[in-house]
């Protein structure tokens, strides 16, 4: 049966979305555009390929003006630069022999709907040489994280969204994902970070980090205002059976008097390299430890984010993985 690799497992490339719409981020395109090759750089400097997806010409010329010349540019159509919601999910069969699975998507519950990002996930699915199912049902990749072992974590607050797909009851959507991804087992968190703007992906909020291992963010300061998330979700987790890690918040960050949705948990994980987006805040090199901490096999390093967290996400967010097959170094 086709089965969704965790992210730690030997990949072959990254995809990574480039910021260019000046809508979306008024006032820090130009800062985020820098964060994000500086991942894309990152990551390809580790030594795996990054594939750094922009939406033309001339954002190719100032993504190459920013980015390692080690790092692919790739000319693209699509909106919103989040690839892990519109990217394709990459199954491995039995076998070994790679698939694209794509879901229904509607700009997360109708709110951000742009021009290519329906598309997007056939044609990078395409690109790679895959074929390409599509299932009938809304999902985003960041609404879900995996433990190699069959157990999938999400939240309710987002796949239990009546934006999404109201029709559908809880036990219909844990067949769905036992169906579409191989998944065995559902661990449902409650509600995702305050003024997320996906309602809540899992992404920003608790990862897997081996099989059965759950990392979740441990409030830092009076006034965190994700404290009762937090500690709802590790009682949650626990309960479960799950071994909880522990990684400290960012605390309080706001923009303008509106509380940020920052977060550690936003970290992407490649063969030789884990990326933890930081936000300038007092807690980043802890939070950079705990992190590293939980994956002693590779380096991990944290690079500043905050530019991109105004768009609305940050680095696991902007980026999908291609698993490499069985006996592939992932080099």
């Amino acid at each position: 049966m086709p089965h969704f690799p965790p992210e730690w497992a030997p990949q072959d490339w990254i995809w990574i979305g480039f910021p260019h719409d000046p809508v979306e981020w008024p006032g820090f395109l130009e800062a985020a555009q820098v964060q994000i090759a500086a991942f894309a750089s990152a990551v390809a400097e580790s030594g795996q390929e990054a594939r750094l997806i922009v939406r033309d010409a001339a954002n190719a010329a100032r993504a190459r003006s920013l980015a390692s010349a080690k790092v692919v540019i790739e000319e693209r159509r699509y909106g919103d630069v989040w690839l892990r919601d519109t990217g394709p999910l990459v199954l491995l069969d039995d076998d070994g022999a790679r698939h694209a699975q794509r879901f229904g998507f509607n700009g997360w519950g109708g709110k951000y709907l742009m021009d290519g990002d329906q598309e997007i996930g056939a044609e990078l699915a395409a690109s790679a040489g895959l074929s390409c199912a599509t299932s009938d049902w809304i999902l985003e990749g960041g609404a879900i994280d995996n433990d190699g072992a069959g157990l999938v974590v999400t939240t309710e607050q987002c796949l239990l969204n009546p934006n999404r797909n109201p029709e559908l009851s809880r036990g219909e959507i844990e067949a769905r994902l036992m169906r579409d991804l191989g998944f065995a087992r559902v661990l449902w968190l409650g509600d995702g970070l305050i003024n997320d703007h996906t309602d809540g992906h899992v992404d920003n909020l608790a990862r897997f980090v081996a099989p059965g291992t759950l990392a979740l963010p441990r409030a830092t300061g009076a006034d965190d205002p994700n404290a009762a998330i937090y500690a709802d979700a590790s009682a949650r987790a626990r309960a479960a059976g799950i071994t909880v890690r522990e990684v400290p918040s960012p605390g309080r960050v706001e923009t303008g008097g509106r509380i940020e949705p920052a977060s550690y948990m936003n970290f992407a994980v490649t063969t030789h390299l884990v990326v933890v987006p930081t936000y300038g805040t007092p807690h980043d090199a802890d939070g950079v430890a705990a992190i590293a901490g939980l994956f002693p096999d590779r380096e991990t390093i944290g690079l500043r984010a905050d530019a991109v967290l105004a768009g609305g996400g940050s680095f696991h967010c902007a980026s999908q993985q291609m698993p490499s097959r069985p006996g592939r170094s992932g080099d």
